[in-house]
């Protein structure tokens, strides 16, 4: 019975054919698409304006007007400079300019009365002449008193130090009470332009010259110009930027050219120094799939291979050309076609010329076949049909000689108990029937005569 189990058993684990039965994977269907080659390029962000504060006048600072790292606006009041000394210098710029003042206007009317004077005879041309140079020596002292004037008022305002960029300011690189002259090295502040925001990145001499030539605008016809920003961290920047300029300059160790792109930065997200990479749009690949990226494995050369499963559900291998990586897909241009179903899950299960039961990825399961309900039911039936241990093989002692009696009549037969009871009341008859055969057998030592069952 337990042959006949065993049997069954493994006819159920069969296809009903007598094979192997197919093996279910996870498949993803391809399709051809135009997809943007690009390039990464590693750059560092720089800020779109950059103002370096520094002091225009002499002398000492008495309050700081900002908050460090606040945003200011062009014009707005940074430091306040002591004014008095360059309070007097106005006032004695505007004294000196009423006296300019005074004295052209005398030097007018002296002018003009050597005039009638001249008209009348009285006066020499000597005379004349020597008013006249008078008098306009009078109006150039008074031009020169008003720009003294003007230098003071400005030198007087410069000692309110003013925001000359609006952006963002740092910390403050002096305290108050300091000393600063006019036109030091050491910055007081440094206002930064954060949005938007430039990027410097490097690109070969090579590609530059394609570009030059205008053959990647024409390879760039249908594509989209904008560039992608990579982050420290490996995410997307969600803002796309353009190309701004390309220095007209080739760095000789390097061969290398800058490029200049600008990125708008509204959240100040980046901060000039960052270190980034950049997307560049390079080419339009045509009748290209995107492959994921889990469905790509390699052979023992270490090319890239994939497995496909053909329209008869057998599995087959192809060897891919990659051109490039796309987020998690591989950009393949050779080795695989629109409408292909590759194999993304169950990679371990299969080999070439496998038959397989592909399922889309996504896509619900597929119900049991109907076919399997029948087998499963008459494996049940034989598990249920099996007899019990015990009653299947007689007790010992009854094996070894029967009485005539039991020969002639048999014993009524045990009735079946599930499997589970019978594997439990084994080992309980196996004990009894030892017991009783005990004393049978040690009597039978002795004389050296075979053992009978003793009638009942």
């Amino acid at each position: 019975m337990f042959a006949i189990f065993a049997a069954g058993g493994t006819a159920f684990a069969q296809a009903p054919g007598g094979g192997r039965p197919p093996t279910p994977v996870t498949v993803v269907t391809l399709k051809e698409a135009e997809v943007t080659l690009t390039s990464i390029l590693p750059g560092r962000v720089v800020a779109s304006g950059v103002a370096i504060v520094r002091p225009q006048v002499d002398g000492i600072i008495v309050r700081r007007l900002f908050d460090e790292g606040a945003e200011v606006k062009l014009g707005d009041p940074l430091y306040r400079i002591d004014p008095a000394s360059y309070e007097a210098s106005v006032a004695a710029a505007k004294a000196a300019v009423a006296q300019a003042k005074a004295t052209a206007n005398q030097a007018e009317k002296e002018a003009a009365r050597q005039e009638r004077l001249q008209g009348r005879g009285v006066v020499s041309d000597q005379s004349l002449e020597t008013a006249v140079a008078t008098r306009d020596s009078a109006a150039a002292a008074l031009q020169v008193a008003e720009a003294q004037l003007q230098s003071a008022q400005i030198d007087l305002q410069r000692t309110t130090v003013r925001a000359m960029l609006s952006g963002v300011i740092g910390r403050s690189l002096t305290t108050e009470g300091a000393l600063v002259t006019s036109g030091q090295t050491d910055p007081l502040a440094v206002i930064r332009q954060l949005d938007p925001v430039l990027v410097d990145v490097t690109q070969s001499a090579a590609e530059m010259l394609k570009w030059r030539r205008g053959q990647t605008q024409a390879e760039l016809a249908n594509a989209d110009p904008t560039v992608t920003l990579i982050l420290a961290d490996g995410s997307k920047y969600e803002k796309t930027g353009s190309l701004r300029a390309a220095e007209p300059h080739v760095n000789e160790s390097t061969g290398v050219i800058t490029l200049r792109l600008e990125f708008p930065n509204p959240d100040h997200l980046l901060l000039p120094g960052m270190y980034v990479q950049v997307e560049v749009p390079q080419a339009v690949a045509k009748n290209v799939v995107l492959v994921p990226q889990e469905g790509v494995t390699r052979d023992r050369r270490g090319r890239p291979i994939a497995y496909v499963v053909n329209a008869d559900n057998v599995v087959e291998v192809r060897e891919l050309s990659i051109m490039q990586a796309r987020d998690n897909d591989w950009v393949v241009s050779e080795g695989l076609g629109d409408g292909d179903q590759i194999i993304v899950e169950g990679l371990q299960k299969i080999a070439p010329q496998a038959p397989v039961m592909p399922q889309e990825r996504g896509a619900p399961p597929p119900a049991a076949p109907a076919a399997a309900k029948p087998a499963a039911q008459a494996a049940a039936g034989t598990a249920q049909a099996a007899p019990a241990p015990s009653a299947a093989k007689p007790a010992p002692a009854a094996a070894a000689k029967p009485a005539p009696e039991a020969a002639a009549k048999p014993a009524p037969a045990a009735p079946a108990k599930p499997a589970s009871e019978a594997a439990a009341a084994a080992p309980a008859d196996a004990t009894q029937v030892a017991e009783e055969t005990a004393p049978t057998r040690r009597r039978a030592r002795p004389g050296g005569a075979k053992s009978t069952t003793p009638s009942n």
